[in-house]
């Protein structure tokens, strides 16, 4: 089965620089007893002294594990969790930090056919309880100084603590003896479950996503191609624990490609810090978030001699304002990209690739995207700058879709109706196939009967030297329904009061149609999910709330000669 995975790999590989063949002739591994942390990683590891892993500590520590190495450690650690009581089918939740065990414990629990719960150390104990009941968490792993947590959280479950003892807790330290060679319990099906995500929660309550042994390890073929990762490849990709772009990029995308995984702990970001580690270590690649990039730009990019090669974002789309500045520096322009912790990458701009200013790129292989009228009915395949959902045919289910919705076959049944997998998320398309992200189908507004796109504005809002971040979102107004209003957080140096809120309204009315006028501002810090991402539904509740309850705002409207 690893030779069909391979061949796909390099397949792709190959044709790293050419979408339209990759696009066109890929044929995703038909595989039936797969399990990618056997078949794929310790073969791919055997004699192998390239380093899997890097981890750079601020303080000047650091580590680095060959895959020959990892992979012997992790079967340590396989062998050590089988001896605790993990069995194949056993959910086990695991709550580290960028630490070196928690590569250990993700390629032991594969080997096993454990069931990993991935979780960020940002929860609450509120947080755990929910997702060790709704995970069914038999096991816990997580970081000794965290353990705390879970002392009202109740359950019969394994208590694991790494990097120290704890009273009532085994030591996963223990297992450093364990037997360096380890024999799988039995066959693991490609279609057995393997993770289960927690989604960010943006909209509503999280969800569980439940992925399996070929739709994450295999499926994440498509997110190395629009990375564009090779062998020998030294790839950062800034994103904490317990999310599924961790997942996407910090595990499976580079491992996949042979590249070293890199990562730079901190206790608070510094641009500053983070160029000179990606030039003092040689990092080749790099994803990060909109916030990071945000925050890089504010330095004086052209002043570091960067060794990057690839420059991707990820977790939300990032403005073009951002983008066109890192590329003025370096001659090297971000490559945005789309999906999902339901999925892996589905649409991005490839290596190699015209890009179109705005746009997100086209179809990964291995994904046929549609767009969705409001009656779930596709719509033209090109052309015409008309909105729709962004859905994934299901004749030909891609490799990278998850599962179910665990525990929750209504909302499974919703999200796969009508033979599409519906993503929430909305689009336009040109007539050469490259899609433009308008908004989650939840943000989407009308005013005056115009639909506002807040992403949009927000992209026009960040070009401001004052915005450091913003957010847009409906304002009830009697007579245009809603008008859009901004949230906006400044950069420092700048004032909250009405002259930066003037210069702001000036700048975005030689920018924005008449119809998509910001009229009205109120500076705060944005409200964000425990994963970095604005919780736009939350200031709208605040917004819509505050007018319903005649509740009185520091906010400055344009109408009042801004």
């Amino acid at each position: 089965m690893s030779a069909a995975f391979i061949q796909a790999r390099d397949f792709l590989q190959r044709h790293r620089e050419d979408y339209d063949t990759a696009y066109r002739d890929y044929c995703a591994p038909v595989l039936d007893r797969f399990n990618w942390a056997l078949d794929y990683f310790d073969v791919h590891a055997k004699d192998n002294a390239v380093a899997a892993l890097w981890v750079v500590d601020e303080g000047g520590a650091e580590q680095k594990i060959s895959y020959a190495e990892l992979s012997a450690r992790s079967n340590r650690m396989a062998n050590h969790l089988r001896a605790l009581g993990v069995a194949r089918g056993d959910h086990l939740l695991l709550m580290l930090p960028n630490r070196v065990e928690l590569w250990d414990v993700m390629l032991a629990c594969i080997k096993l056919g454990a069931v990993m719960v991935p979780t960020t150390t940002l929860v609450t104990p509120e947080d755990l309880a929910d997702r060790i009941a709704r995970g069914s968490a038999r096991h816990v792993v997580a970081l000794a100084s965290e353990t705390g947590k879970f002392a009202s959280v109740a359950g019969d479950y394994t208590r694991i603590a790494v990097g120290g003892r704890v009273d009532g807790w085994l030591a996963l330290e223990d297992g450093a003896a364990a037997p360096a060679d380890f024999a799988p319990d039995g066959v693991t099906l490609a279609s057995d479950p393997l993770l289960i995500y927690f989604t960010s929660g943006t909209t509503s309550a999280p969800k569980l996503v439940l992925h399996s042994h070929q739709s994450y390890p295999v499926g994440h073929l498509s997110t190395m191609y629009w990375i564009g990762l090779q062998p020998g490849d030294v790839h950062w990709n800034i994103s904490s624990p317990g999310w599924a772009k961790h997942a996407w990029s910090c595990f499976f995308a580079p491992f996949n490609a042979g590249a070293t995984v890199f990562v730079y702990n901190y206790a608070r970001f510094s641009a500053k810090s983070a160029l000179a580690v990606i030039c003092r270590c040689a990092v080749t690649s790099l994803c990060a978030p909109p916030t990071v990039w945000r925050m890089m730009i504010q330095e004086d990019l052209a002043a570091y001699k960067v060794p990057l090669r690839e420059l991707v974002g990820a977790g939300e789309p990032l403005n073009p304002e951002v983008i066109d500045q890192v590329e003025r520096a370096w001659g090297i322009r971000i490559r945005d990209g789309f999906g999902q912790s339901e999925t892996t990458a589905q649409i991005g701009n490839t290596p190699g690739q015209l890009l179109k200013p705005g746009s997100m790129g086209r179809p990964l292989p291995g994904y046929r995207i549609v767009l969705l009228d409001a009656d779930d009915a596709p719509l033209a395949q090109a052309g015409g700058g008309v909105g729709g959902e962004i859905a994934i045919a299901l004749d030909q289910r891609p490799l990278g879709l998850m599962l179910a919705y665990e525990g929750d076959a209504a909302k499974t049944g919703e999200a796969m109706r009508a033979g599409h997998y519906h993503t929430g998320d909305t689009a336009t398309r040109d007539a050469d196939g490259y899609y433009f992200y308008v908004g989650r189908n939840d943000d989407v507004f009308k005013s005056s009967d115009y639909r506002i796109s807040p992403f949009e504005l927000e992209s026009v809002l960040i070009e401001h030297e004052a915005v450091l971040e913003a957010a847009v979102v409906p304002s009830p107004d009697a007579l245009r329904l809603y008008v859009p209003k901004a949230y906006v957080s400044l950069r420092a140096g700048y004032a909250p009061n009405a002259e930066t809120a003037a210069a702001i309204f000036r700048f975005a009315r030689g920018k924005l149609a008449p119809y998509k006028r910001i009229r009205c501002i109120e500076f705060t810090e944005l409200p964000k999910t425990i994963s970095g991402k604005i919780r736009r539904v939350e200031l709208r509740k605040q917004e819509a709330a505050n007018h319903a309850g005649g509740i009185a705002v520091v906010e400055y409207r344009e109408e009042a000669g801004a």
